[in-house]
């Protein structure tokens, strides 16, 4: 299973040369990538894997792009989900049909690579800066980074700083496995040296924090999952 430290973007494109142009650019930028060529197959690819932006083309067979964009965001899961459309429409009603369904940029065919990172990295800039302080609810479990209170069904969960930095991290991004270092860079910096017995040591400290509260209609404390030779995931799948 490839361990994904880096954002993953979604490129969505009927078209296999353009599919692979992007998928190069965004490889030689540091990004991971994943396609899909149709409407029902990006959605697909959206729910099980979780990309962190979408490169949506305007014209998909079996459905627009746009009628996509549109079902994404009206869904809770994935209406926070950055998009960025691909398009050749370059008429000023087709722009203002885009960012009224709520995507986040819109670039015009043919585009260069330079352009196309760009827009990536500042779209990504600010939906991170966005989701800082927002608050992260799955189920009945709820994470709340502005008062730094985690509650399961309104009753409050007491765990340490570091133990809520690793649940706000993994509540982030969810259904991704991540090794222990890539861990231990996000939560405690890459300048910090820390043992794999030490990660471990805190990620049972979190499970036990999430099972405290007694009689949940679900065990919290088993989303955190152990990927044998990986590491650790996030899931509210069955491992």
């Amino acid at each position: 299973m490839k361990i994904m430290s880096d954002p993953t973007i979604l490129i969505v494109d009927d078209e296999p040369a353009i599919r692979d142009m992007i998928g190069i650019t965004l490889d030689l930028a540091g990004f991971n990538s994943m396609s899909a060529e149709t409407a029902h197959q990006a959605h697909v690819a959206i729910v099980d894997s979780r990309p962190d932006l979408v490169l949506l083309d305007w014209m998909l067979p079996g459905g627009s792009g746009i009628e996509l964009a549109r079902r994404l965001k009206r869904d809770e899961l994935t209406a926070t989900l950055p998009i960025i459309m691909l398009t050749a429409k370059t008429s000023e009603d087709n722009k203002v049909q885009g960012l009224d369904v709520g995507v986040d940029d819109y670039v015009t065919k043919p585009f260069s690579p330079r352009e196309l990172v760009a827009r990536i990295k500042a779209v990504l800039r600010r939906s991170t800066g966005n989701q800082q302080d927002k608050v992260i609810r799955v189920f009945d479990l709820q994470l709340d980074p502005s008062s730094h209170r985690v509650t399961i069904e309104d009753q409050p969960v007491d765990m340490g700083p570091t133990e809520f930095k690793l649940l706000k991290f993994f509540m982030s991004h969810q259904e991704k496995v991540f090794s222990r270092d890539h861990i231990q860079d996000q939560v405690w910096g890459g300048n910090v040296y820390l043992e794999e017995r030490t990660i471990d040591v805190h990620i049972r400290r979190l499970r036990k924090a999430l099972s405290s509260i007694e009689r949940t209609s679900i065990n919290y404390a088993r989303l955190i999952q152990t990927v044998r030779g990986a590491g650790y995931r996030f899931s509210v799948k069955p491992a």
